[in-house]
């Protein structure tokens, strides 16, 4: 069996160590956003799904990369909340080495601020905050297993203050024989800053996230199922570490049935394929309900669909995700298919 698989398993098998951090602990947060309108159907992360035309897949686990995704060329776009805008654009070329090279950029930006003084006092000045992150994407494959590799150097910059990184995603996939039912593990965001935002400052945390997940399509019916469980290394969702000895005495009052700590963990995604050109989609994350939701009006926080279409060389895909109340992100994809035997 070739090394890079053992030294991948090595890795996967060390970030169990780490603890993950969620809820903005971690700086780079904008590395967790979901920028594929597909994935963001089936509920904001999906690790197990295989489709040889969609390159969105890699980002979100590096051993989906496949031959069939050579020269493909996306292009994402997300309206997010409160003028927020970000994005993500990849390209397989077609290489001749062993196995499979993608490359893509991921980009948040926040938009125009007023300066200001520290008393308040407006300066007439405006800056620019945003966040960059290349994707360098590769895998192989070893009969049934696949395994790959994404490296993400990471520039952020917020006015004067800037900040260089790395993050690194390391996955494998397993495809049953008779390819129906696909399961994936990829630990996401490995990896720190090199410099901070200022002088002599302390180095944050970036966010790690272990998951797993399984897809799988029925057989006489053209319906695929997937399920992804995220934060594997942090049992306890409901909990901030950054929670205060008062809230920790009420702590036991709130405490969660085990069945309600599992579905936090979940990511439910669902597809129907009425042709091969049309496709439906929904997804329910149940974490992001309950950190999102108002008791009086739980209303459709945490669900999201959208569908996709296929016309020639060209795949469309439309999403829409209820994060809050007070707004919903709509998220488009394009793909082009490039090869001349399209």
């Amino acid at each position: 069996m070739n090394r890079k698989f053992y030294l991948i398993i090595l890795c996967l098998a060390t970030a169990f160590a780490g603890k993950a951090q969620i809820g903005g602990e971690t700086t780079y947060q904008f590395l967790e956003l979901t920028n594929s309108a597909r994935i963001a159907a089936l509920g904001g992360t999906q690790v197990a799904l295989t489709d040889t035309s969609d390159l969105n897949l890699p980002y979100h686990n590096p051993a989906l990369l496949h031959k069939g995704m050579t020269n493909i060329f996306l292009v994402n776009y997300v309206n997010y909340l409160a003028d927020i805008n970000y994005g993500y654009a990849s390209y397989a070329p077609s290489i001749d080495i062993k196995g499979n090279l993608a490359f893509g950029m991921h980009y948040i930006n926040y938009g125009e601020f007023r300066e200001a003084t520290e008393s308040g006092e407006l300066t007439g000045s405006y800056f620019k905050a945003a966040e960059y992150a290349l994707n360098i994407i590769y895998s192989d494959d070893y009969k049934r297993l696949g395994y790959g590799i994404n490296l993400k150097p990471v520039y952020s910059v917020f006015e004067s203050y800037q900040s260089l990184g790395l993050a690194a995603d390391l996955g494998i996939t397993y495809s049953s024989k008779d390819s129906l039912t696909h399961v994936g593990l990829v630990a996401r965001n490995i990896g720190g800053q090199f410099s901070t935002y200022y002088s002599d400052g302390i180095r944050e945390p970036i966010p790690f996230n272990l998951q797993a997940g399984i897809s799988t399509r029925l057989r006489h019916a053209p319906v695929v199922f997937s399920l992804t469980m995220q934060h594997l290394t942090n049992w306890d969702l409901a909990w901030n570490e950054g929670e205060d000895e008062q809230t920790l005495e009420t702590w036991y009052e709130r405490q969660e049935s085990f069945a309600k700590q599992i579905m936090r963990h979940a990511v439910l995604g669902v597809e129907i394929l009425p042709s091969d050109n049309f496709i439906l989609r929904a997804g329910y994350n149940y974490q992001r309900r309950q950190e999102l939701k108002f008791d009086e009006r739980l209303s459709t926080v945490g669900f999201s669909m959208g569908f996709g279409v296929k016309i020639n060389r060209f795949r469309l895909d439309f999403a829409t995700s209820r994060f809050h109340l007070a707004g919903t992100s709509n998220l488009f994809s394009l793909a082009i298919n490039l090869n001349e035997r399209f």
